[in-house]
């Protein structure tokens, strides 16, 4: 149901009421946005200043993209094509939509977004349920549907470093710093495991969440309605999803591996480009570790946090600092830049099949 606009009366006209109670009322929630954006862009700033030498050095080599192979940069860029294509087919499984057009336009928008705003993971997931609600797919299927497919693909990500563990073990040589990040992985895991296993069996958690979110909420939107129900409606969403999953789980158990695979095939392709034959293993180790590092969203799309981190890790995994640096730029062209420009295009897409999304994103055929 939209949203209906009320226009407010003009102060000195009948009904206008106390127009300067009006106006701080009106002022006050303005200023907690602004507040907000700019705590933001100083967050923002800060995480690019610190990583701001390797952001640099990155991106000052691209010169040094015409040196690279152009076979190894095509297999990249078709490697990450293909990641996209089943973190999309995971969408429409947990979604319970059998349409592409929505889940890819949608995806490659928010992604898009996510990649250009200063804390833009919330702006991102906001545009891509708005444009999925306007295409007509359910809005509660959508909140539970991305939901899981972010937490799904988290997942994936802990379980790498369990992969290695025979690598790192076997290594007595091996810098302490990776092996750190395998344990340190390995632990992350368990304990995603464990809370997993406390979210999808039992109702307790899931409600005392709820409740702990609601109460954070109405206390940071104190000017606004009162949120009510969120822990029933966490609840409802969380069986939603342990029913897709459960008719599902070895169509995206193979989707997961298959993007994670994919994106990791990309970044091998680039340390090929650059001539460097790494260790697998260990190049795996230290994907893994710049991974987990970039799901703290500091920076948009983790920018120069991402390049810091994987250029370095690189290098303590055997690659030379110039290939390192070089293949990192490769690869974060093919996973950031270009899906980037691509979501710009397909919001433009978008729009011209169903509109603009809707404001209040609740619109469901």
């Amino acid at each position: 149901m939209s949203r209906t606009v009320r226009s407010a009366p003009l102060p000195g006209t009948p009904g206008s009421g106390d127009s300067g109670s009006g106006n701080r009322k009106r002022t006050e929630p303005n200023r907690k946005i602004l507040g907000k954006r700019v705590a933001a862009l100083a967050v923002t700033g800060v995480g690019l200043y610190v990583v701001l030498p390797s952001l640099s050095a990155v991106l000052g080599s691209w010169p040094k993209l015409a040196t690279l192979s152009g076979m190894w940069l095509f297999i990249a860029v078709l490697s990450e094509c293909g990641s996209f294509v089943c973190n999309f087919a995971i969408q429409r499984i947990v979604l319970r939509t059998r349409g592409w057009f929505p889940v890819v336009t949608a995806g490659l928008a928010g992604n898009a977004v996510t990649n250009a705003l200063p804390g833009g993971d919330a702006a991102g997931a906001a545009v891509q349920f708005r444009m999925l609600a306007t295409a007509g797919v359910n809005a509660d299927a959508a909140a539970g549907g991305l939901a899981a497919s972010s937490l799904i693909g988290i997942g994936g990500l802990l379980v790498l470093p369990i992969l290695t563990l025979p690598a790192v073990l076997g290594d007595s040589g091996l810098n302490h710093t990776l092996v750190s990040a395998a344990f340190i992985g390995v632990a992350a895991f368990a304990v995603y495991i464990g809370l997993g296993a406390l979210l999808l069996e039992t109702d307790r958690m899931p409600r005392a969440l709820g409740r702990a979110a609601q109460w954070i909420w109405n206390k940071v939107r104190r000017p606004h309605p009162r949120l009510t129900g969120l822990d029933g409606r966490l609840l409802q969403q969380r069986n939603e999803i342990r029913a897709a999953l459960g008719r599902d789980w070895k169509r995206i158990f193979l989707l997961v591996a298959g993007r994670l695979g994919l994106d990791y095939l990309c970044l091998l392709a680039a340390l090929r480009a650059t001539g460097s034959e790494p260790h697998v293993w260990l190049v795996l180790l230290a994907y893994s570790a710049a991974g987990v590092i970039a799901l703290f969203p500091v920076t948009p799309g983790g920018l120069g946090i991402v390049e810091a981190s994987l250029s370095g890790l690189l290098v303590l995994a055997g690659v030379d600092g110039r290939s390192a640096v070089v293949a990192t730029l490769a690869y974060r062209l093919a996973q950031y830049w270009l899906p980037t420009i691509a979501g710009a295009v397909a919001y433009g897409v978008f729009r011209r099949r169903y509109g603009a999304p809707s404001l209040s994103g609740s619109e469901s055929n």
